[in-house]
């Protein structure tokens, strides 16, 4: 029970860093790119839309809340908001948020 309880932590927290990008390509593939399909990371995608004109819509991981969830999970309200700001700076700092200053 332990060790499911740490890897549904951890796959949390990949959630809550995951980048996008793949999300984005996928909507500028063509249907016959199915080998390029196959090797998208979408981890972040919860949903994907395309209408006969070819009009996209994206839906991703609300990253905001996992966060939450996982500090709600993680019991300890001081350790648990400690690491959600690390979470959230190491989020900012991937997607390129955190310039820094």
């Amino acid at each position: 029970m332990k060790n499911e309880r740490t890897r549904l932590l951890r796959r949390m927290e990949e959630l809550a860093r995951c980048r996008v990008n793949d999300a984005v390509k996928l909507a500028f593939l063509d249907a016959g790119d199915a080998q390029v399909i196959d090797r998208l990371d979408l981890a972040a995608l919860t949903e994907f839309k395309r209408s006969a004109s070819g009009a996209v819509e994206i839906r991703l991981v609300d990253r905001m809340a996992v966060l939450e969830k996982l500090v709600e999970l993680t019991g300890g309200a001081e350790e648990s908001a400690a690491a959600f700001y690390r979470a959230l700076a190491l989020g900012a700092r991937e997607s390129g948020a955190d310039d820094g200053n």
